[in-house]
């Protein structure tokens, strides 16, 4: 069954009642610990030494969790969603790029030649790009691109919010819906993206609020930039903070104040994959700041996602602590895209096939 929250009921005046994120969260339930735990006695009925394959070990068991079997199906259909949108912040000469590198991108990425599609390729996933607030025009490319689009840029977070509460609504049902579309058509492990310039900074300040960590120990290089840009980045991320504090106890105005487009759709996105029972492969810093605005409306979604990776961002390290999520990978990442979740996906499809195939020492005769 699909869920899709209720239109925010209307007040006397025509004002819309505050949505929290909560309400999008009522049918997330705990993964299956029973499954989890058959898993890893199976594991020691296998023809190897218990606890040999270390934490190959215990991908695998949570796998069998997320299933809901006490061994693993196959990965058939892994697909990966790679939200789109960028930042008013990055024309304040905090980020490496140009905004118009997010929309070369999108291209790159729908003609199949961005990193994203290589290692979708070679990990045996197919790729979905959405532009839901890039600053460029992207009415030539397919209809499902922009179908979603709420906004071109989201605003300078520093001085000004980042969506209006409609918008941010609009963009956590988008993610929301898309979820829908991509486990309704068989996928069985999905797995985030993100592209947009500017983007490391909304995350920054998310995951400052929310581990309640001084702006300087969460920002971050981004895509490389110099001291002087890093400083700038720096006090934009304090600001927003400080924008930020009154409306921590909202979700949805929490993303609309300081987080974005892109960022409110994977909230959603992350949301209404654990309430479906989807397991969700984590990618880097932006996916880590929309899980854990996610585990604040829901603290059992968190055990439906697995953190592919480890990036450089230091509020990627933060992030995942606060979430609990021990990451598969830590390669020195700074990419997005879903990259570094992509490159953990091989190792997460060894370790369910090497509980579902390997013999037992019964089947073996050991």
């Amino acid at each position: 069954m699909t869920t899709v929250p209720d239109e925010p009921d209307a007040t006397d005046d025509g004002s819309e009642v505050v949505l929290d994120l909560g309400s999008l969260t009522a049918r997330v339930e705990r993964r299956d610990d029973e499954a989890r735990a058959a898993a890893l006695e199976r594991q020691d009925s296998l023809v190897r030494p218990p606890g040999s394959l270390g934490r190959l070990e215990e991908l695998a068991a949570w796998l069998a969790g997320a299933q809901g079997s006490s061994s693993t199906r196959p990965l058939d259909r892994v697909r990966v969603v790679v939200f789109a949108g960028d930042h008013g912040i990055a024309q304040e000469g905090t980020s490496a790029y140009p905004p118009e590198v997010t929309a070369q991108l999108v291209r790159t990425v729908l003609a199949g030649r961005a990193t994203v599609n290589v290692l979708a390729d070679v990990a045996g996933a197919t790729v979905r790009v959405l532009d839901m607030a890039v600053d460029a025009d992207l009415s030539d490319l397919p209809g499902d691109i922009s179908r979603h689009k709420v906004r071109r840029s989201s605003g300078r977070i520093d001085i000004e919010d980042a969506l209006s509460f409609d918008e941010a609504i609009t963009a956590v049902r988008a993610g929301i819906a898309v979820a829908d579309e991509e486990i309704d058509a068989g996928a069985d492990l999905l797995v985030t993206g993100d592209i947009g310039v500017g983007s490391t900074t909304p995350a920054a300040t998310l995951v400052g609020l929310l581990t309640r960590s001084d702006a300087s120990l969460v920002t971050g290089r981004g895509a490389g930039i110099d001291d002087q840009r890093w400083m700038r980045k720096c006090a934009a991320v304090r600001d927003a903070m400080r924008r930020g504090r009154p409306v921590l106890g909202n979700q949805v105005e929490l993303l609309a104040t300081v987080g974005g487009a892109d960022l409110a759709a994977t909230t959603g996105f992350l949301l209404q994959a654990a309430a479906r029972r989807t397991p969700v492969l984590l990618d880097g810093v932006v996916t880590a700041a929309c899980a854990l605005v996610a585990q604040r409306a829901s603290f059992r979604a968190t055990d439906w996602w697995l953190a592919g990776h480890r990036s450089t961002e230091p509020a990627h390290v933060l992030a995942l602590d606060r979430l609990g999520l021990e990451p598969v990978l830590d390669l020195g990442l700074s990419l997005g895209e879903g990259a570094g979740a992509l490159l953990a996906l091989p190792l997460l499809r060894a370790a369910g096939r090497s509980l579902a195939d390997v013999a037992t020492h019964d089947e073996a005769g050991v």
